[in-house]
């Protein structure tokens, strides 16, 4: 099968690979319908992480091919979305809402979604079923919905989103992007997406965004500020993971008010004395996808939410090379692979 493989930073090519099979009893094995690079593969990409030979990819969404002897709930020819961290959904962990710190998740993220087939663990507690087969037109808010939506939806649950709130979105990524449209969703008053592009700024400004701002750093907690009387945001949402975006998420927001973090953390460090004195809550890392899927498809097959939008630039996997750069140059938001 073809898969998408980083040899090293900068170099990604789409290799003959084997087909994967059931290793595992609770394993499924599915033909994926599409993929899509995140904007998390990007730090290996320029070279903050560790990367060699690496099967690439972590969202997907497809048709089951294959179960396992123990998969029940899951059934060969159901149409999935898929979660980044396998999860059984049973422990006590998953039934508390943190499916990604399964005690059962295995070492890391699903690998290797960037392929026409994947190998799923924990089948019946990772995948969600959609009602029926999808109309093609859905197929980019359910991959949507595997990631970058479940990861901005849980980063406003996370800052304590809600009716009468203002929030601040640091970040413009397709996370940020789906942060706006969870704020919206879950009845913020205000919110305030943080940009420079004029082509996220407007889709911001779609998903739900009343204000943008276009000052970084200083500069732009300050102006935030100002737009809050002086007293911050109440809810933050961070998507970047850099110092400078903890930073400013954390100054934007007033005493008292709540930043969810769900950008991937690099370097990053708290100065324990500002934290203490601040008077903001912070909550987030790796988001519990797998809490939100049933809410969010239903959503997205109500059509009363359109996170597809995020996808700017279709391509075949075949052309994942160039997929990637054309994040890495910011000349799109998210690309989706067609399979």
């Amino acid at each position: 099968m073809r898969a998408v493989v980083m040899y090293a930073p900068g170099e990604v090519r789409v290799d003959e690979t084997e087909r994967p099979t059931i290793v595992e009893p609770t394993d499924a094995v599915i033909k994926l319908a599409a993929t899509c690079i995140c904007g998390s593969d990007l730090w290996p990409y320029r070279g903050a992480d560790d990367v060699h030979h690496q099967p690439m990819g972590h969202e997907y969404v497809g048709v089951v091919e294959e179960v396992g002897a123990d998969v029940v709930e899951i059934r060969v020819g159901d149409f999935v979305v898929g979660t980044f961290f396998s999860s059984d959904n049973t422990c006590e962990i998953c039934r508390a809402g943190y499916q990604t710190h399964c005690v059962h998740r295995g070492p890391g993220a699903v690998p290797g979604a960037q392929a026409e087939y994947a190998r799923i663990p924990h089948a019946d507690g990772t995948l969600v079923a959609t009602p029926a087969m999808p109309d093609h037109d859905l197929v980019p808010s359910l991959l949507a919905a595997s990631d970058v939506l479940g990861t901005g939806w849980f980063a406003a649950v996370a800052a304590e989103v809600g009716p009468g709130k203002t929030v601040a979105v640091v970040g413009d990524g397709a996370v940020g992007l789906l942060g706006v449209l969870a704020a919206k969703q879950l009845g913020a008053e205000r919110i305030i997406a943080m940009s420079r592009h004029a082509d996220r700024q407007s889709l911001a400004r779609e998903f739900g965004a009343t204000d943008i701002v276009e000052e970084r750093g200083d500069a732009g907690v300050e102006r935030i500020k100002e737009l809050t009387d002086g007293l911050g945001a109440h809810s933050t949402i961070e998507a970047v993971g850099t110092q400078e975006s903890m930073m400013q998420a954390i100054r934007a927001t007033r005493a008292g008010g709540h930043v969810g973090y769900v950008g991937v953390s690099h370097e990053v460090v708290l100065p324990g004395e500002e934290l203490f004195f601040s008077g903001v809550h912070l909550h987030g890392g790796p988001a519990p996808v797998r809490r939100f899927l049933p809410e969010l498809i239903k959503l997205i097959w109500d059509r009363a939410i359109d996170p597809g939008k995020v996808f700017d630039l279709t391509l075949p996997l075949e052309q994942a090379a160039e997929g990637y750069r054309a994040m890495d140059e910011r000349r799109a938001t998210k690309v989706l692979l067609t399979v």
